[in-house]
C-alpha cells in the first residue's frame, strides 16, 4: 500500500541529542533551582503571606516546566527507539537524575496540604495572584486524606526509579524486542496486530496464532511483572488508606467512585444490546453463526479496503476540523507544518499511538504507527485532537494545563467523530457507506465495551492479587471470562487467546486508565448530540472548554452544554448512539 511521505518528528526543539551540552546545562540548572527553592521555603510554607505564597508557587511552576522539558525529551527519544539499549540507558539515567532533583521539591505540596482550610481560604481572598492558582491548590489538596509523612513520601518517590518504573521499562523493552514469525518474516507487535484487519482470513488467523505463540513464550515474565506491580500498588494503597484498588485512579482523575461505577454498570448492562448483537450480525455477514476471535475486526467480505496516503489522511482530518472550527484546524495544521509527528511503523518503536503534551513552554508531539487504513485516519484524528487540546490548554501553565484522564479523551474522540462524519458524508457508494458504519461501530465498541471489559479485568485481577500471587493460568482464566462476557456468544475464543492480556500496555503503565476511553466516548456522544441540535455558538463553547485545561472539573465543564455525568441518562444517551449504529446496520442487512 502506498503510504505517501511519512513524517518523522524533530526533537531538536528540545535538545540536539542525548549528549547536547544544553541538556547537561539544564539538568544542572534544574538541580540548582531545586536546591534554592528547598532552602528558601522548606519548613516555612505555612508561615508565608499570600503574596509570598503566590511567588513561591510561580517559582515552583517554573521549576516544574524545566523538569518537564527534560523528562519529555527523554521519554520521546526513548519511545522512538525502545529496543535500543544505549537509548534505554540514557532514559534510565535521566529519570534517576530527575528523581533525585524532584525529591528536593516534594516538601512543597506536603506543606501546602498541612495548611488548614480556613487559613488557606483567607490567603486566597487576600491576593489575586494566589487566587489564580486556586484550581491547582484544590486538586493538590484532594489527596490530603491519603498523604503520608514527609519521610515516607520522599522514600516512595526515590524508590520509584528502582521499583515501579524499572518494571515498566522491562515490559516496554521486552515488548519492543518481540518478533512474530509470519511467512518467513519477523514482524513487530504493531505490524502483526495490523494483520488482524487484513481482508485475507488466512492471514488474520496466521497473525493471531503467531501472536499467541509469542505471548506463550513470554507469559511467565509478563505474569511476574503484572503480579509485582499489582502487589506494589496494593502496598501503597494500604498505606494511603484507599479502600479499593481503583480509588487512587479515580482521585487522580478528579471523578467520584460512584460516577465510574455508574458508567461501568451501564456499559456492562448494555453488552447484549451492543457487542453481543453486533457480533452476531457480523457473523451472519460472514455466513456463519460464530466468528473466530481473529475475525472480530475483519473487514467485510465485499469491502475494498480503501487506502489513504498520509497526505490524504492529513487533508481529510484537517478539512473535518476546519468545517467545525477554522481556529481548531489552524492549531492542527501546526503539527504538519512543523516536525511534531512521528508516523512510520518501525521495528523497535513504541507500539500504538499517543500525543505527548510535553510542557506549556514547548509543544506536543504525536507518535503514530501509520499503515494507511481508515482506522489509521481515525487514529490520526484522535491523536491530533489530543494535540490541539494540549496546545489550547497550555495557556493555563505547567501546573494547570493537564486535564484529568476522564476529560483528556474529549477532544480526541470528538476529533474522530468529526472526521468520521465528514468521510461518511463524502461517500456515495452504499457498500462503502456500510463498511464505514461497520468500522465506526467497531471502533466505538473497542473504545467503550472493550475498555470497560479491560477495566473489569483489572478490578478482578487486583482484587485476587490481594489474596496472593496469581498464576499465569489464573490470569488467563480471568481474561477469558471477562472477554467472553463482553464479546458474547458469537465470538469464539481459542486457547491461545488466554494470553492476549500480555500486550495491553495500560495495565502496566497506568492501572485503571482504560475506563477513561469509555468515559470520553460516551461523553463525546452526548456532546455531539448537543452540537447536532444547536450548532450556533457550540464551537466557541467547545474551544473554551479545551482552553480550561485542568482548571475546571467535569460538572463545571459540561454545564454550559446542559450535560451532567452524574445523571444515568447521560451514559444512556452516549450508549444510545452506538446502539443506533447497530440498529442502522441491522436495517441495511
Amino acid at each position: 500500500m502506498n503510504l505517501g511521505i511519512l513524517p518523522q518528528w524533530d526533537l531538536s526543539d528540545f535538545y540536539s541529542g542525548p549528549e547536547a551540552p544544553e541538556l547537561a546545562a539544564d539538568l544542572d540548572r534544574a538541580e540548582t533551582a531545586a536546591d534554592r527553592f528547598n532552602g528558601d521555603y522548606g519548613g516555612k510554607v505555612a508561615g508565608l503571606s499570600a503574596a509570598d505564597l503566590a511567588a513561591a508557587i510561580r517559582r515552583y511552576e517554573a521549576d516544574e516546566d524545566l523538569l518537564g522539558r527534560i523528562a519529555s525529551y527523554a521519554q520521546l527519544y526513548h519511545a522512538a527507539k525502545v529496543s535500543d539499549r544505549d537509548v534505554g540507558r540514557f532514559y534510565q539515567t535521566t529519570v534517576e537524575r530527575l528523581s533525585a532533583i524532584t525529591t528536593k521539591l516534594i516538601f512543597f505540596t506536603l506543606e501546602l496540604n498541612r495548611i488548614e482550610d480556613a487559613a488557606l481560604d483567607a490567603l486566597l481572598a487576600a491576593d489575586d495572584g494566589l487566587a489564580h492558582y486556586a484550581p491547582w491548590l484544590r486538586d493538590v489538596r484532594a489527596s490530603r486524606p491519603h498523604q503520608l509523612s514527609d519521610e515516607q513520601e520522599q522514600l516512595l518517590h526515590e524508590k520509584q526509579v528502582t521499583g515501579r518504573s524499572s518494571w515498566v521499562r522491562l515490559f516496554d523493552e521486552t515488548m519492543a524486542d518481540m518478533r512474530f514469525s509470519l511467512e518467513g518474516k519477523e514482524l513487530s507487535l504493531e505490524q502483526t496486530l495490523h494483520l488482524l484487519s487484513e481482508p485475507d482470513g488466512a492471514k488474520r488467523k496466521a497473525a493471531a496464532k503467531s501472536l499467541g505463540a509469542g505471548f506463550e513464550e513470554q507469559k511467565s515474565l509478563f505474569a511476574l511483572i503484572t503480579n509485582t506491580l499489582a502487589k506494589d500498588k496494593e502496598i501503597e494503597d494500604k498505606w494511603r488508606r484507599f479502600a479499593r484498588p481503583d480509588s487512587a485512579r479515580h482521585l487522580s482523575n478528579l471523578v467520584e467512585d460512584e460516577v465510574v461505577d455508574a458508567l461501568a454498570d451501564a456499559v456492562r448492562g448494555a453488552y447484549p444490546r451492543l457487542s453481543h448483537r453486533y457480533y452476531a450480525l457480523k457473523a451472519k455477514w460472514f455466513g456463519t453463526d460464530i466468528l473466530d476471535y481473529w475475525d472480530r475486526n475483519a473487514p467485510l467480505p465485499d469491502d475494498d479496503q480503501q487506502g489513504f496516503t498520509f497526505q490524504a489522511a492529513q487533508a481529510q482530518v484537517l478539512d473535518a476540523y476546519r468545517r467545525f472550527s477554522p481556529a481548531m484546524a489552524d492549531v492542527g495544521q501546526r503539527f504538519f507544518d512543523n516536525a511534531w509527528i512521528d508516523a512510520p511503523a518501525a521495528p523497535g518503536k513504541s507500539s500504538g499511538a499517543f500525543s505527548h503534551p510535553t510542557v506549556p513552554s514547548a509543544h506536543p508531539y504525536l507518535l503514530l504507527n501509520y499503515q494507511g487504513r481508515t482506522r489509521d485516519v481515525m487514529t490520526l484524528a484522535h491523536e491530533l485532537g489530543h494535540g490541539v487540546h494540549q496546545v489550547l490548554a497550555a495557556g493555563q501553565g505547567a501546573l494547570m494545563a493537564d486535564t484529568p484522564l476522564t476529560l483528556a479523551e474529549t477532544a480526541s474522540v470528538f476529533g474522530e467523530q468529526l472526521t468520521f462524519r465528514s468521510l461518511l458524508d463524502q461517500e456515495t457508494t452504499p457498500s462503502r457507506r456500510k463498511a464505514m458504519l461497520v468500522g465506526k461501530t467497531e471502533d466505538m465498541l473497542n473504545t467503550v465495551v472493550r475498555q470497560i471489559a479491560f477495566y473489569e479485568f483489572e478490578k478482578r485481577l487486583h482484587d485476587e492479587r490481594r489474596l496472593g500471587e496469581l498464576s499465569v493460568e489464573r490470569i488467563g482464566e480471568i481474561w477469558m471470562a471477562v472477554q467472553g462476557e463482553s464479546l458474547g456468544p458469537a465470538i469464539r475464543l481459542h486457547d491461545e487467546y488466554a494470553n492476549f492480556w500480555c500486550y495491553i500496555p495500560h495495565f502496566i503503565h497506568s492501572p485503571f486508565y482504560v475506563y477513561a476511553y469509555a468515559f470520553g466516548d460516551c461523553l463525546v456522544n452526548s456532546l455531539y448530540a448537543v452540537y447536532q441540535n444547536a450548532r450556533e455558538g457550540f464551537a466557541k463553547k467547545y474551544l473554551d472548554m479545551l482552553r480550561a485545561g485542568g482548571t475546571l472539573r467535569h460538572k463545571e465543564l459540561l454545564a454550559p452544554f446542559g450535560l451532567d455525568a452524574t445523571d444515568l441518562r447521560f451514559w444512556q444517551q452516549g450508549l444510545g448512539v452506538i446502539e443506533g449504529f447497530v440498529d442502522e446496520l441491522e436495517d441495511l442487512s
